[in-house]
């Protein structure tokens, strides 16, 4: 079984890289708001115990450890893309562009990346690592950035759009937020090319973005 380590940072720091950032993506399979990413180089000197994979963390757990990862990490960013944009680009591309911006804004820039599942389109030497957030302390500070990140503007869409339960399913594509969906519509913040969404909004399946399909079923209780 995976467990999370620092032994593919220690690996990159004894090839001679200085400085190895994690960075990992929050709310690619959420029917609303905008997909996060976090990136994060840790201290190895101030180290952070209890670092995982953000999805099986405790929601105060996940807020302690973010507080710690401020704290204590050499660097940390967390950035954004849009909703429109993902309608525009599909999920998988915006949740690269989330990491890419999440990348840019770190200093200092690393020099290695430990990425979760993907491949980023930069000069910067990177090992794309399967479930890595739950095998690499950096992806692992990475992804509760991301998910704390985004967690916390939930809060501020519950208020402008009211009676979709935004601040408790934040945005996943729960059996409270699609029956919601259907009865108020979708709002300017939902995914309109996932397939609840356009359903909800009178357009049918088709040109859905089908890479919903599969994420729905890794991440539909996932808040």
């Amino acid at each position: 079984m995976a467990y999370c380590s620092s032994r593919f940072e220690r690996q990159a720091k004894a090839d001679g890289y200085l400085y190895v950032a994690g960075l990992d993506e929050a709310g690619r399979g959420c029917l609303f708001g905008p997909v996060f990413a976090g990136a994060v180089i840790l201290d190895p000197q101030k180290p952070i115990r209890g670092l995982d994979d953000s999805k099986v963390l405790a929601e105060a757990e996940r807020e302690r450890l973010f507080d710690l990862i401020q704290a204590r990490a050499i660097a940390w960013s967390a950035a954004r893309a849009e909703a429109s944009e993902i309608d525009q680009i599909n999920i998988y591309q915006a949740s690269r562009l989330a990491m890419k911006r999440a990348l840019e804004a770190l200093a200092p820039q690393p020099d290695y990346l430990l990425v979760d599942a993907l491949r980023l389109d930069t000069p910067i030497e990177q090992k794309p690592l399967i479930h890595g957030d739950a095998r690499s302390r950096s992806i692992a500070a990475a992804s509760i950035v991301a998910k704390v990140s985004r967690d916390r503007i939930m809060a501020t869409y519950e208020a402008r759009y009211p009676g979709y339960g935004l601040a408790r399913h934040k945005g996943y594509a729960t059996p409270e937020h699609r029956r919601t969906l259907t009865q108020l519509g979708p709002t300017p913040e939902h995914r309109l090319s996932f397939m609840p969404v356009r359903i909800a909004a009178g357009l049918g399946p088709a040109q859905t973005n089908l890479a919903f399909d599969g994420l729905e079923r890794l991440e539909v209780a996932c808040p």
